[in-house]
């Protein structure tokens, strides 16, 4: 039979990323959330009963277990904490031909074939039950785990959703070499302290310039995304500054932006009052130009690039989204998971319309591409007064749709690159960096244009 692979896949992460907290805060989870199978005294129950009842999955024990203190000393056989599912499952799986056999003679010593017959539907019975257990536990399982910080565990991080497929890793080669310059820094606050590098171009003496703010996806940092996006390069040519801040393994272990934690929603509070203030920092250090600071992200950055952008209006001009999602699309782990299967939640109020350009692949299996939809839906949602659409294709590389959302004026609102057989990874970037892809539209300048008619 055909297991569930989405499901254990996902088991699989979440116990991963769990045991970077430490095999105690795994073991008091996972031991507690994945008690779900008895077989020892069902293998003989399966293998003695009428084939009609053996067609029946074993009954599952109570997924509400009792306290340790107050259970029997029962033979009870549970999933080894960061085990993967299938393997536990298999294991269990493997008890039932000695079980067959012990309960063949009290059956009238049945025909080997018969045998052989009852450990297949078994092991069939055994693996439907951990799968379907696993599916009722998995929304408890995800919820214990979001909660974890509240009752004395390490709490669990948003495993990262920049998933493999196209270059993985942070260890990709550094921003390539040039002219300007590409520098250290830090910015602490109450909620806080992150690192950052900010590329000034050659060309900067002292004169006001364009900042733009770039979030970074998940097991990136600032080096890998400047590389993959090619932003220092476009800033040296339009002469404008790049600042990248940095998320650190501390607040997340796959370094994602926690744009799913209600706290990091609010104005002032957590990581965005972080990012607020670094780009605060290097306008007070820099001269540039109030009216023309603009944030851009990609996936988990790009998600947090939206809340950045509706949460201090009158600092940002506009925004840049490369597969990532809506404003409080999510408020805890579960309904992340959620949103990035396409179950966007409910719009939030958020003030007047966001200037903005979406970039998303419809190939994206990580996070849907309705959240670029969604995006353009609620950021063009006061001012837009009509769109026109435009087919496109790279040479040799993807085609794509552009949707151009006009104001009254003619001028732009929101900008929609949807690019065909695209998917997790920033369109048109440079294969050094993680999470590219060559063949798209340049996602880069085309963002740098939508800005510049912000102007």
């Amino acid at each position: 039979m055909k297991l569930n692979e989405k499901l254990f896949a996902n088991m699989r992460a979440a116990t991963k990323t769990l045991m970077s907290q430490g095999p105690k805060a795994a073991t008091n989870v996972i031991h507690e959330a994945l008690k779900v199978l008895t077989p020892h005294k069902v293998a003989a129950k399966q293998a003695a009963a009428p084939s009609a009842a053996r067609d029946a999955a074993p009954a599952m024990r109570d997924l509400n277990a009792a306290p340790e203190h107050a259970r029997p000393a029962a033979r009870e056989s549970v999933l080894p904490p960061g085990a993967p599912p299938p393997a536990g499952a298999g294991a269990q799986a493997e008890s039932a031909p000695e079980a067959a056999q012990q309960a063949a003679p009290q059956a009238g010593a049945q025909p080997q074939a018969a045998a052989a017959s009852a450990q297949e539907q078994y092991v069939k019975n055994a693996v439907q039950e951990a799968t379907a257990a696993f599916n009722k536990l998995m929304p408890d399982l995800l919820a214990k785990l979001d909660r974890a910080g509240t009752s004395g565990h390490a709490a669990f991080k948003m495993p990262h959703f920049d998933l493999p497929g196209m270059h993985g890793g942070a260890s990709a080669t550094p921003a390539q070499a040039l002219p300007g310059k590409f520098t250290d820094g830090s910015f602490t606050n109450a909620a806080g302290t992150r690192t950052y590098k900010l590329y000034e171009p050659s060309s900067y003496n002292g004169q006001p310039m364009p900042l733009v703010v770039m979030l970074h996806g998940c097991t990136q940092d600032p080096d890998d995304f400047a590389t993959g996006t090619q932003m220092n390069a476009l800033a040296e040519e339009m002469q404008c500054m790049v600042v990248y801040p940095a998320q650190s393994v501390q607040a997340n272990s796959s370094r994602c932006w926690n744009w799913f934690s209600a706290v990091d929603q609010q104005r002032g509070q957590g990581e965005p009052s972080i990012i607020a203030g670094i780009t605060e920092a290097v306008m007070h250090k820099h001269a540039v130009d109030r009216s023309q600071v603009y944030v851009a992200g990609l996936s988990a950055g790009g998600a947090m690039a939206t809340i950045m952008g509706t949460l201090y209006p009158e600092l940002y001009a506009a925004v840049g989204v490369h597969s990532g999602l809506p404003f409080a699309s999510a408020h805890d782990l579960p309904s992340a998971l959620a949103a990035m299967k396409g179950n966007v939640g409910p719009q939030k109020a958020s003030g007047k319309s966001i200037p903005i350009i979406v970039f998303h692949g419809d190939k994206d299996t990580t996070v849907h591409p309705v959240n670029g939809d969604e995006l353009i839906k609620r950021g063009a949602h006061h001012e837009s007064k009509g769109f026109v659409t435009e087919p496109g294709r790279v040479p040799d590389g993807h085609a794509y749709t552009r949707t151009v959302h006009q104001r009254a004026d003619g001028t732009p609102q929101a900008e929609q690159w949807l690019i065909h057989g695209a998917g997790h990874a920033w369109s048109g970037g440079n294969a050094r960096g993680s999470y590219t892809d060559g063949k798209g539209p340049d996602a880069s300048r085309e963002m740098m244009r939508f800005f510049q008619t912000k102007r």
